[in-house]
């Protein structure tokens, strides 16, 4: 069992940032005018997704990777990650001239998969398996076990934790000894959280360390209200970057004592947050990059007038998820709706409808219809796009008006699932 009684040393965390002084970006700590202007706050956004691998995944995984001695790591690393924790061992092994075997879930986004192959080049070996991380780890662990391998965990290892911790330090450095109220940052197994409120425990007590989970994939937050780590039956698995079925041991206790609270947001204000992102500030984020800032929205009042940091873990995001991305942030702001409805199987009955139903700024941006002839009426599956979501009251009022007979889908999520 692993000792629930470990908390990261100073010391320990100072090792850790000089072994990675050569490897890794001091990334910057930028205060950002919008967010700051919007929530009438100072609001800094620490930029991980500028780090070599585009997260901050590299620093616990080469601290750990270069504690190994010489005879554990000849026989071998290995590793399960849903992307980035794999492109940080991908680049350890490729530096050290090391060989490396990783498992990927299946599902992993094909970016995600090229840059491993790219950072890891022909050090490393890739191993496509199972749907999530759980499983793959457990494939891992075979492989481990019976090849006598080392297992670079992501999350649960004191190593990986006093790498992540480096990310503390530098904040604290960068902020000028300024006091911050306020950091949020994502939780997946823990890691990070762990290692930063570490580092804010025993420099800067009063902050307040915020830990935000996908509403998907409440490991932590389910944990800690049971008093010890759980396993979730099911998860979410759309933020990939910070969704696991159970947290680490190590992580679980040390975040018992240094979080403040856990918010978990929804994966649609996720998705605007990304939206929000690229368009207003160029700024690509990936799913776990974006969910700091995603949980702003839900403390506005509380952070009104203090000083914030918000960090953005990661920006491996793949352009082939940008529709989902949209499609999943409309639904959350009820500016998409889904309906079936049935026509009348008549000449001019969905003129009628686009005349007589829709707003002058509503659009059909989804139709599925077959017309069959031995019926007086024909299903359609028709989803409407909304400029504003107070639109949404005249829309319904107008379909009863016309008495069109319809079926609303965005509440019944098993039906949704199956039709769209």
């Amino acid at each position: 069992m692993k000792n629930k009684f470990y908390f990261p040393s100073y010391e320990e965390v100072v090792k850790a940032k000089n072994l990675l002084k050569d490897i890794i970006y001091e990334t910057p700590l930028q205060r950002n005018s919008l967010l700051s202007e919007k929530y009438q706050a100072n609001i800094f956004l620490k930029r991980e997704d500028l780090q070599i691998i585009r997260s901050y995944k590299i620093r616990g995984a080469y601290n750990k990777i270069k504690s190994l001695s010489h005879l554990e790591l000849e026989k071998g690393i290995v590793c399960a990650s849903a992307g980035n924790h794999a492109q940080g061992v991908a680049y350890s092994c490729n530096i050290l001239q090391l060989p490396g075997k990783i498992y990927m879930p299946s599902t992993t986004p094909k970016q995600k998969v090229e840059r491993v192959k790219m950072f890891g080049k022909e050090n490393v070996e890739i191993v496509l398996t199972g749907d999530t991380f759980d499983a793959v780890s457990y494939e891992a662990m075979k492989d481990c076990n019976k090849n006598k391998k080392i297992f670079i965990h992501p999350f649960d290892d004191i190593k990986i934790i006093e790498g992540q911790a480096t990310v503390g330090l530098e904040i604290l450095k960068q902020s000028n000894s300024n006091s911050i109220d306020y950091v949020f940052l994502p939780i997946g197994g823990g890691g990070l959280a762990s290692g930063v409120g570490s580092i804010f425990k025993q420099f800067s007590p009063k902050t307040k360390i915020i830990g935000v989970e996908p509403q998907g994939a409440p490991s932590m937050s389910h944990s800690l209200k049971k008093g010890k780590v759980i396993e979730l039956k099911t998860i979410d698995r759309f933020i990939d970057g910070a969704s696991v079925k159970k947290v680490g041991e190590l992580n679980f206790h040390i975040c018992n004592q240094v979080l403040y609270e856990i918010k978990t947001v929804p994966e649609g204000k996720v998705c605007t947050t990304i939206l929000d992102l690229y368009n207003l500030e160029a700024i690509v984020a990936e799913p776990a990059g974006a969910l700091s800032i995603s949980a702003l929205d839900f403390y506005s009042k509380k952070i009104k007038g203090k000083t914030i940091v918000c960090i953005l873990s990661g920006g491996n995001n793949d352009i082939t998820r940008t529709e989902e991305i949209r499609e999943r942030s409309l639904l959350y702001e009820e500016k998409k709706h889904y309906f079936i409805v049935k026509f009348p199987q008549r000449a001019g009955a969905l003129k009628e409808f686009v005349n007589n139903i829709l707003g002058p700024k509503d659009d059909i941006a989804y139709f599925e219809y077959s017309k069959k002839n031995s019926k007086e009426e024909g299903p359609a599956i028709i989803g409407i796009e909304l400029a504003d979501k107070n639109e949404f009251s005249g829309l319904l009022g107008r379909m009863k008006k016309y008495r069109v007979h319809f079926q609303y889908l965005n509440k019944d999520p098993d039906l949704f699932r199956v039709l769209i």
